[in-house]
């Protein structure tokens, strides 16, 4: 069953329910929209502006932005960039894209002009979905990508060349139109995060959506009485997979503009949310927020929030119990995958294990797991390279059998590249990624290890560890922690505090910086290792030159 066939159902079913809201907080920023009549809400409510579709009319835009796409001589076989910052319309695209036949390529917000170029032609894209925010990066690169033939802009003062998508769908059919897709059809290409390398395109078939949708509604229990918070870009598949458990399940959920804990906490209490998927960060906001008074939960109403889950990195054990301290009537649950396995679920922790807070968890609904030693044989103890099985592993990198060939084999297995070990009970804690790894004086560092210590220290908000060049050991470590605000945390402090870990754990650096992540929450460890490196590089061959004047 194609992934489209979950809407036209509740469309039919749920016609008039409630399928998607947007809030946002901070209408002055985004330029206004235009957004067509028939019973759609627009309304200010609270210094915040608020819109609404139901599936019905969710289907209809689909149907219409489909019927737009074939005109054009746009179906399968063909591939459309979707470039939005979160919005109402941004699903609608989606799924029109995907009823028409084609494949649908969504584009990282934070791309430069360049990295969007190289996506659309790695891809091979040939038609453009893209809203006002992206207007003067697309102009850069209009005369580089030959294979565009249409572009859709989303938004009001259409550019000379683009064409207005509000205007045009608004001659469209809204009749679904007869394209026969089937599981095996191509239907999306994501594109990886880039922490170890330049983007890669993965390409889904419709089956892998919508096994997502089955494994998300199965782990966490959607009905239509549930209401998911998404605050993540919906161009990664993590925010995107987890929505899939509203669409299987025909609930509501809310698309919140911008992650201030203020605003988070005041959606989940005004929409009625039930289900919140934050990342580390945001976690720890929410948590500094009440802790200094800046939100008093008795303000508000959130007595039916029922599960608060984390994904897309590692999760400091001491977070969760400082969650749970707060909201222990939350059930909790951790979620584990790679845009490679269609996003979160190939392993997780299950709400029922809340005494295993710090592992990843087990194998996900339908999906089967092993760990690895270097020659891909599987070991019973100790450290190895995960992989996992199933229904959601991507068809290939796209136009890339080599790189496919290098994390998967003949059988189906995709080798994620992240070093993990089960305890006695079967449950995987990740250890770090098997490129992150530091090799010290002959000792192998796992990051995740020391970064999990650290974040225990009361005055740190975020660390990440990497490992820096050292001319006696090969690399060391080095730990960049970044305080929480108004403390007055040094280097001292954090080396005394890292006497609880082993020796030849220990970072041999400490640097107070900000820790910079991406917009799904994972850590930018090439950009720390390109800035301290060099400096470290820079600091040691001065000392080489002291050394030679000595």
């Amino acid at each position: 069953m194609p992934i489209t066939e979950l809407l036209s159902r509740n469309a039919t079913y749920f016609k008039n329910d409630v399928a998607l809201v947007e809030i946002n907080p901070d209408v002055k920023s985004v330029p206004h929209m235009t957004w067509r009549e028939f019973s759609l809400i627009e309304s200010k409510r609270g210094g915040a502006f608020r819109k609404q579709l139901t599936w019905g009319e969710f289907d209809v835009r689909a149907n219409q932005f489909a019927n737009l796409l074939l005109t054009r001589g746009i179906g399968k076989g063909c591939k459309v960039g979707l470039l939005l910052m979160n919005c109402l319309d941004w699903l609608p695209i989606y799924f029109g894209v995907l009823k028409a036949g084609a494949v649908v390529v969504p584009l990282n917000y934070r791309y430069t002009a360049e990295e969007i170029r190289y996506c659309l032609n790695l891809a091979e894209c040939d038609a453009l979905v893209f809203g006002p925010e992206f207007t003067s990066r697309i102009e850069e690169i209009l005369d580089r990508m030959p294979r565009i033939t249409d572009m859709f802009y989303v938004g009001e003062d259409c550019p000379a060349f683009a064409d207005s998508y509000e205007e045009l769908i608004s001659y469209c059919s809204d009749k679904a139109p007869s394209v026969y897709i089937t599981d095996e059809d191509d239907g999306a290409i994501y594109f990886s995060s880039g922490t170890t390398g330049f983007p890669k395109a993965i390409l889904h078939a419709h089956r892998a959506l919508v096994h997502a949708a089955t494994v998300e509604q199965k782990h966490h229990g959607q009905t239509r009485d549930d209401v998911f918070l998404c605050i993540p870009p919906l161009y990664h598949t993590g925010a995107k997979m987890h929505w899939f458990g509203s669409l299987i399940s025909g609930g509501k959920a809310v698309i919140l503009r911008g992650a201030s804990p203020e605003w988070i906490i005041r959606t989940a209490s005004e929409e009625g949310c039930t289900i919140v998927w934050l990342l580390v960060p945001w976690a720890q906001d929410i948590l500094d927020a009440i802790d200094s008074g800046r939100i008093n939960l008795k303000d508000y109403e959130l007595d039916q929030w029922r599960l608060m889950h984390i994904g897309a990195q590692p999760v400091p054990p001491s977070l969760i119990k400082r969650w749970k301290s707060v909201f222990p009537h939350h059930q909790y649950d951790t979620n584990y995958g790679l845009s490679e396995s269609i996003g979160p679920g190939c392993v997780h922790l299950g709400v029922e294990n809340i005494n295993k807070v710090g592992a990843i968890g087990v194998p996900g609904y339908g999906w089967k797991v092993k760990i690895v030693d270097e020659d891909r044989n599987e070991v019973t103890s100790g450290v190895g390279e995960l992989a996992v099985y199933g229904n959601g592993v991507m068809k290939c990198y796209y136009n890339d059998p080599v790189a496919t060939k290098e994390v998967m084999d003949d059988e189906g297995w995709l080798y994620t590249g992240d070093m993990a070990e089960r305890d006695a009970d079967g449950f995987i804690y990740l250890v770090d990624r098997k490129k992150d790894v530091i090799i010290s004086g002959g000792e192998n560092l796992y990051p995740v290890q020391i970064e999990d210590f650290l974040r225990a220290h009361p005055a740190i908000k975020d660390v990440a560890v990497i490992g820096l060049p050292d001319k006696r050991l090969g690399e060391i470590a080095a730990a960049i922690v970044e305080p929480k605000e108004g403390s007055e945390l040094t280097e001292e402090e954090v080396n005394s505090f890292c006497m609880g870990l082993p020796r030849y754990k220990r970072p041999r650096k400490v640097i107070l910086a900000h820790v910079p992540r991406n917009p799904t929450g994972k850590i930018e460890k090439p950009l720390l290792r390109k800035i301290y490196r060099s400096e470290n590089l820079v600091a040691q061959q001065n000392e080489i030159e002291m050394d030679k004047k000595k």
